[in-house]
């Protein structure tokens, strides 16, 4: 089951109970801003998850899971992978 646009396992999040947050696919904007930019691209050019894009994946969501304060060091890159049955 897709829960976000990024490869993020929202059923794992530690934000999802306190902020009420039922996953990026369900909503339309994140609990911690207006927009995500992330979201907002994959959304426009009409794909399930980033995975599904010719370009995944991308600087953007390079940047995102890579990100030392909020980053995965690209764990939702490899589950992108898996949700295209790469992995």
């Amino acid at each position: 089951m897709i829960e976000s646009r990024c490869g993020i396992l929202c059923g794992q999040c530690g934000y999802r109970e306190s902020t009420g947050c039922t996953g990026c696919v369900s909503m339309d904007k994140p609990f911690w801003g207006e927009s995500c930019p992330v979201k907002s691209c994959c959304e426009g050019k009409a794909y399930e998850h980033c995975g599904r894009c010719p370009d995944f994946p991308c600087r953007l969501l390079r940047q995102f899971a890579y990100d030392p304060r909020q980053g995965d060091d690209g764990l939702r890159i490899e589950q992108c992978r898996k949700w295209n049955g790469e992995a």
